[in-house]
């Protein structure tokens, strides 16, 4: 599979981090521009913080593909990115699961978020119920395989629900890379288009 024409069609999908004139993180900013070894440690730790704490895109771990100078073809550092950043996506899930195991046994917190205004575990629960039950942890797969739709909230609804620590993260592994091929999919299908 050529990944490279869908890698430009990325880059103006996404944005380019350059110069698409929209502040970005710092730490948006260092994936964005991100060579080398230290590089994929910066996407890794990106794609951890970003599945329990951070609501920004995973998809702008693709942009440094053709300059992370590994010594790899662009196909060959796109596959290592995905890796590594759904790697990292798994940890950072794991993190937020046992967060998740946590506030389950913790009956004064989830009292107080379902005395506020926004009821947020009901609607999540609500949701999360009806996609685990239907699918399960494949559910949780597909659910993360969405492109541009903050996955934070997906994962910390399907931590109230199960308890399986290495199928959610396996299921987080799957559709964190999954998600990224999906990505690259629609970028080249936009490539197609112009």
């Amino acid at each position: 599979m050529d990944l490279v024409a869908p890698l430009h069609a990325m880059i103006i999908f996404a944005a380019d981090c350059t110069s698409s004139g929209t502040a970005l993180s710092p730490l948006e900013e260092a994936v964005c521009t991100a060579t080398g070894p230290t590089g994929l440690g910066i996407i890794g730790l990106y794609s951890f913080l970003i599945a329990f704490i951070l609501p920004l895109p995973s998809e702008v771990v693709l942009v440094p593909a053709e300059t992370l100078r590994l010594g790899l073809s662009t196909t060959g550092n796109m596959a290592v990115i995905i890796v590594v950043s759904a790697f990292g996506k798994a940890l950072g899930s794991l993190f937020a699961f046992h967060i998740g195991q946590e506030a389950k046994e913790y009956g004064p917190l989830v009292r107080w978020i379902k005395q506020s205004r926004f009821d947020i575990i009901e609607w999540s629960e609500k949701k999360t119920i009806q996609i685990a039950k239907k699918y399960g942890y494949v559910g949780l797969a597909l659910a993360l395989c969405v492109p541009f739709f903050p996955d934070t909230l997906s994962i910390y609804a399907f931590t109230v629900l199960e308890e399986d620590y290495l199928r959610f993260g396996a299921a987080t592994f799957a559709g964190s890379a999954g998600r990224l091929l999906v990505t690259l999919g629609l970028a080249g299908g936009t490539l197609a288009l112009l």
